[in-house]
């Protein structure tokens, strides 16, 4: 890409920066990886593109619908069809391919409806015959030639990585008088019906939602409840699991997380991570919120983050629905980002598989790039369910289930969207503000929202309009370098001076978006160490000292300053030369513009620091 054209200073710097980070990339991971630059695509394998049509008709011929008129039938994507479609998703700027589970599904109808989006497991050990190119390749883990195995080769081959969905609350309903039977590579070892081992809850459906104890025993819409007190479901969940981390997986998105303990979360992610430290995990807590106390404590707590519904919520009242408090609605859920230990991992997104699509809320296509434009500039993951670079919805019955699932049925690469979404892939993976930085909002009423994200001395700043009329800013602080710069979108051209943008016209459903890249962090080894579990106030920066030169050798005039992303959080990059593939001490320490520093109350972390790589350190402050 013309980096110049994406309005970069400096563009020969852009490549230098990525060499570096492609270098890092294929080097030893130590915890989980770098997700924080990613562009994700959440598919339903069903409905995106059939590539094999020969294993349309599946176990059972009576589930398949050559018409595609029946929603709870299945259509005929399958694996072949996403690889078919890799360049594709590629030029759209996607690095990474969530889809939905490809356990082997029971071959059955319950509310007249089969299981297409895969949440019925049957068992976990082996691939649903329908996605791939034969009974031959169910037996997935005896197998290195399947068309899994092809297209975990054909991500990693671009560069991208493949995000499993999984669920490990409920297996599947009762369909024909059979509920819940789970198999073992073929062996039935449960049937909720026959339940002598006790593998799951026998307490009913849930009926009164605020009651934790029936959220988390009592079954969920009539689906088969696993009893996560019995080791042996919890062995054969984490056994299955990393069978498919060994085939390559990259990431896991954990279905319907609420439903389960936080205990049994943190069991199954350190053993999870241990197996395979630089697998990248969030969670679905439905209609999670920063004001909520359990969401917020699940995702601090319990080894992986979440979905941010919150942010979600906010983008479709302001955006899709025209709310009155407008960009003020999301600004609120922003507020709140001190709450989490990592905002900048929540993984955002405008819709998905179990709410209407963002334009079946009324919305039109400029309004949806609007709500895009936002997700793939602020903090966060974002998430973009398939066929929102096509504007693809159905709005029957409001676009509720099943009608939020249609068929892909374009693949144009000039939609504006899809102009939009590729550009700012480019973006994130480059600009370090971007994919780490804090978020400052500098102009905000309900139609005009502009906000700059900062790490070091890279900048991103954003500024849109949600009106139909033109409004102009007299004067907005980007903190970007003096000069000329041009939007990333429009290639308009913008001078900054001051670190201002004096004037600034925006038309109608506009969107500027300015990035500017500064000098990459450069050492044998990288650390990009994260601290929070102190919420610290106006002129208070935290920093590390630590036992070797790089750290100050305890010396608090050379401490290492990270950079401040909120006020519960502070992050940075350390190059390490002199003490790479050595272990060192650290602590963290606060100064104050007013008083003497705040040491930590504890005695020194220890770590080993590798040698060339990429390293991730998180740790809390501890106070005593």
């Amino acid at each position: 890409m013309d980096t110049q054209k994406i309005g970069e200073v400096e563009p020969h710097s852009q490549i230098e920066v990525q060499e570096k980070e492609d270098e890092f990339v294929n080097l030893l991971q130590l915890s989980d990886i770098e997700f924080r630059g990613e562009t994700i695509y959440f598919i339903v394998v069903d409905r995106f593109f059939n590539g094999d049509p020969d294993n349309d008709d599946g176990p059972d011929p009576s589930l398949y619908d050559p018409e595609r008129q029946d929603w709870g039938k299945y259509w005929g994507g399958d694996l072949q069809g996403i690889i078919e479609k890799l360049d594709y998703l590629q030029q759209l700027g996607v690095t990474a391919v969530w889809v939905t589970p490809l356990f082997e599904q029971v071959e059955a109808m319950a509310w007249e409806a089969a299981p297409i989006h895969g949440y019925w497991t049957r068992d976990f050990k082996r691939i649903n015959p329908r996605w791939v190119a034969g009974e031959h390749e169910v037996r997935l883990f005896e197998r290195n030639d399947t068309t899994f195995d092809r297209l975990i080769e054909a991500l990693h081959k671009r560069g991208m990585k493949l995000v499993l969905d999984i669920v490990c609350n409920h297996s599947s309903p009762d369909a024909g008088g059979i509920k819940g039977q789970l198999f073992d590579d073929g062996k039935l070892i449960a049937d909720y019906n026959d339940d002598k081992d006790h593998w799951y809850h026998h307490y009913g459906e849930v009926n009164n939602w605020d009651d934790e104890w029936q959220v988390q025993n009592c079954d969920l819409a009539g689906l088969a409840t696993f009893n996560e007190n019995n080791v042996r479901y919890r062995n054969y969940i984490k056994g299955a699991i990393k069978l498919w981390l060994d085939k390559g997986v990259d990431a896991l998105r954990v279905d319907t997380v609420k439903h389960m303990p936080i205990w049994f979360w943190q069991e199954f992610n350190s053993d999870i991570q241990a197996h395979k430290p630089d697998v990248f995990v969030f969670g679905e807590w439905i209609y999670s919120h920063p004001l909520g106390e359990r969401p917020v404590e699940f995702a601090n707590y319990s080894g992986m983050t979440i979905l941010d519904f919150g942010l979600c919520v906010a983008i479709r009242k302001a955006l899709g629905q025209g709310g009155v408090g407008g960009f003020h609605l999301i600004e609120d859920v922003f507020k709140e980002d001190w709450r989490y230990r990592g905002a900048t991992e929540l993984v955002t997104f405008v819709d998905n598989h179990d709410m209407p699509r963002f334009q079946s809320l009324g919305a039109d296509g400029e309004a949806l790039r609007l709500a895009v434009d936002l997700i793939m500039t602020c903090r966060g993951i974002p998430c973009l369910y398939y066929g929102t670079e096509q504007y693809l919805h159905d709005d029957t019955d409001g676009g509720n289930d099943p009608y939020n699932r249609p068929m892909m049925d374009r693949w144009d690469t000039d939609t504006p969207l899809f102009q939009d979404i590729r550009v700012l892939s480019e973006v994130r993976r480059r600009n370090p503000a971007v994919k780490w930085g804090g978020q400052w909002t500098r102009y905000i009423t309900p139609d005009v929202f502009a906000y700059v994200r900062k790490y070091r001395d890279s900048r991103c700043f954003v500024a849109m309009n949600r009106s139909h009329e033109a409004v102009r800013l007299e004067a907005v602080l980007t903190e970007l370098p003096d000069g000329a710069h041009r939007c990333v979108l429009s290639e308009a051209a913008f001078t900054i001076q001051d670190g201002r943008l004096e004037k600034l016209e925006l038309a109608p459903r506009q969107v500027v978006v300015i990035s500017f890249v500064g000098r990459p962090v450069r050492g044998r080894e990288i650390v990009r160490i994260q601290v929070n579990g102190f919420r610290t106030q106006p002129g208070e920066v935290v920093a590390v000292i630590g036992d070797c030169p790089e750290l100050g050798d305890w010396d608090l005039s050379r401490a290492f300053r990270l950079e401040y992303i909120n006020d519960n959080t502070w992050f940075g990059e350390i190059p390490f030369n002199k003490s790479a593939n050595q272990i060192v001490a650290y602590k963290y320490v606060i100064f104050r513009e007013n008083g003497p520093p705040i040491n930590e109350n504890r005695t020194s972390r220890r770590r080993f620091v590798p040698d060339k790589s990429i390293a991730k350190w998180r740790d809390v402050w501890e106070e005593g």
